[in-house]
């Protein structure tokens, strides 16, 4: 099975979850500063980190795709997987919002909640990469452009400390430790781009 209908499925629901989040963001009741950073303030930062998460996984996930040759029934399912944990951010968010907008920073399960969301869509994606592995053997060409994958062995383990960190020592911790994530993988990895290019022929 050709790639082309998956990618474009992929597509239309991180288009609609990052609609469905940015619909969640509340309308200051004054016109006003203030209440624009009162209202709305807490709610355009923790829409930005999540923005930035799902334009992580669509970057990814493109290129992961660019490479991919071979689509299975394993391969469609674990996609799925991902759509499904990555569809639950407007949930986790909102929620996250509305805790720091009414609580300020004080509330540990918002914030435990949105660490928990971020680990299953880190393991989700890696298990979509483990089926297209088995999917196209030992020739995988994502395989060998993946190679050690040290960003991706490296972030669940920080997930789980700011997921710690947010249960026992301070939320805003654990946030620390999900935006330093979002930071690692922001700074450019060219290994999957490199790797079309150099064989693109």
């Amino acid at each position: 099975m050709t790639t082309s209908r998956l990618e474009a499925f992929s597509d239309g629901v991180l288009a609609v979850i990052i609609t469905i989040m940015v619909l969640e963001l509340h309308v200051p009741e004054e016109p006003t500063l203030h209440a624009l950073w009162h209202d709305t303030g807490p709610g355009l930062l923790t829409y930005l980190l999540s923005f930035v998460y799902i334009g992580i996984y669509w970057n990814n996930h493109h290129h992961m795709f660019q490479l991919a040759e071979h689509v299975n029934g394993a391969v469609l399912w674990a996609n799925l997987a991902l759509l499904f944990v990555l569809s639950l951010y407007p949930f986790t968010t909102a929620w996250l919002d509305e805790s720091i907008i009414e609580h300020g920073f004080d509330e540990h399960t918002p914030v435990v909640v949105y660490g928990v969301n971020l680990l299953a869509a880190a393991i989700a994606y890696y298990l979509l990469q483990l089926a297209i592995f088995r999917a196209e053997g030992a020739d995988s060409r994502l395989r060998e452009a993946v190679g050690s994958d040290l960003k991706g062995k490296l972030s669940p383990g920080l997930y789980i400390l700011g997921i710690a960190s947010a249960a026992w020592i301070h939320p805003l911790v654990g946030i620390a430790f999900f935006v330093a994530v979002a930071i690692i993988w922001l700074v450019p990895d060219r290994r999957l781009e490199q790797y079309v290019v150099q064989h693109s022929s």
